[in-house]
């Protein structure tokens, strides 16, 4: 059973860099064929993919979020990391992470997801 848990700062300022952390246990992050997305809900709004890291490494972006994003992962600790700079309050949202095989339009596990409010 694979696990995904977000972690990070609930509360960050205007203009300030948010950085999200996914922890993964029971499965690998660099196991063949899976992707693995950071996406975003904010208030009364629907989910929002922003991106995320191939199991290969390589990198996806949302191109209304590409100028402000970056991904980054470390495979001894099994994780993968969002940073989304000049945060405004239209990022208050909650922050998931999540996993999909390749070429499956869908995603099979998720983390709970976590709170983040952008203070103005």
């Amino acid at each position: 059973q694979v696990q995904l848990q977000e972690s990070g700062p609930g509360l960050v300022k205007s203009s300030q860099t948010l950085s999200l952390t996914c922890t993964v246990s029971g499965g690998s992050i660099t196991t063949r064929g899976y992707y693995w997305s950071w996406i975003r809900q904010p208030p009364g709004k629907g989910l929002e993919w922003m991106g995320g890291v191939h199991y290969e490494d390589s990198h996806a972006y949302s191109p209304s979020l590409k100028s402000r994003t970056s991904f980054s992962r470390d495979t001894s600790k099994n994780q993968f990391s969002l940073q989304l700079s000049s945060v405004t309050p239209e990022d208050t949202a909650v922050y998931y992470c999540a996993r999909a095989r390749i070429g499956v339009d869908d995603y099979d596990y998720w983390g709970q997801g976590t709170q983040v409010t952008v203070s103005s």
